[in-house]
């Protein structure tokens, strides 16, 4: 079987690309962002490539490239294009992919679809990254949730930030969910430094056997 994993958040902005150049450099896997929306800075898959060091090989192409950082759906339409579902296939590669959504799962594509309709689609595990801090019980539990309604597996969660271990123990129970781990916050972010932060604070092999 193809180990697959998709990559998700909560919110935007709490760290899961650097979760996800993580996962992809543990994994020796391929990488891809179906949209990017922003093209002035380092995009997503910049920073998964600079962050794993993987060969080139390893980042896929986007199926959009979105000029304005906004919502998708806006920057499409701000660009004169309108994003097609039917593009939005996953890839087929040798060896594992992880793939990453932009922000959280209601991020709308277009007026009418929202990433976890596209998540649904493809049946994929997700990883759900979750921050530490205030008002995240009530963040992830919701996305718990949508992603249930679904009927999108789902992989886990991960957590980013600093330990807090009665948040992260109630997401658990009331969300029933599997915590992965806990990736802290990082100074001096480079590749070295986040592949010891994840092999000290994720077990792949776990996290492999729960990928179905």
């Amino acid at each position: 079987m193809t180990v697959r994993f998709v990559v998700t958040g909560t919110d935007t902005g709490i760290g899961k690309t650097v979760f996800a150049a993580a996962l992809t450099g543990a994994l020796n896997a391929r990488y891809w962002k179906p949209v990017q929306s922003g093209l002035e800075d380092e995009t997503d898959s910049d920073i998964v490539a600079r962050l794993s060091k993987l060969p080139a090989e390893h980042i896929l192409p986007e199926a959009y490239r979105l000029s304005a950082p906004v919502s998708p759906h806006l920057s499409a339409r701000l660009d004169g294009v309108e994003i097609d579902p039917a593009r939005l296939a996953p890839p087929t590669c040798a060896g594992p992919l992880v793939i990453e959504g932009a922000g959280g799962l209601m991020v709308p594509l277009t007026k009418n679809m929202v990433f976890a309709d596209v998540f649904a689609r493809w049946r994929i595990p997700v990883i759900l990254c979750a921050r530490t801090s205030l008002g995240t019980i009530n963040h992830t539990l919701l996305s718990i949730e949508a992603l249930r309604s679904r009927d999108i597996p789902i992989c886990g969660v991960a957590f980013i930030g600093p330990e807090n271990a009665d948040t992260q123990a109630t997401i658990e129970a009331i969300g029933q969910v599997t915590v992965l781990g806990r990736l802290p916050l990082l100074e001096n972010l480079t590749c070295e430094i986040l592949r010891r932060a994840f092999r000290e604070n994720f077990d792949t092999a776990s996290l492999m056997e729960t990928r179905a």
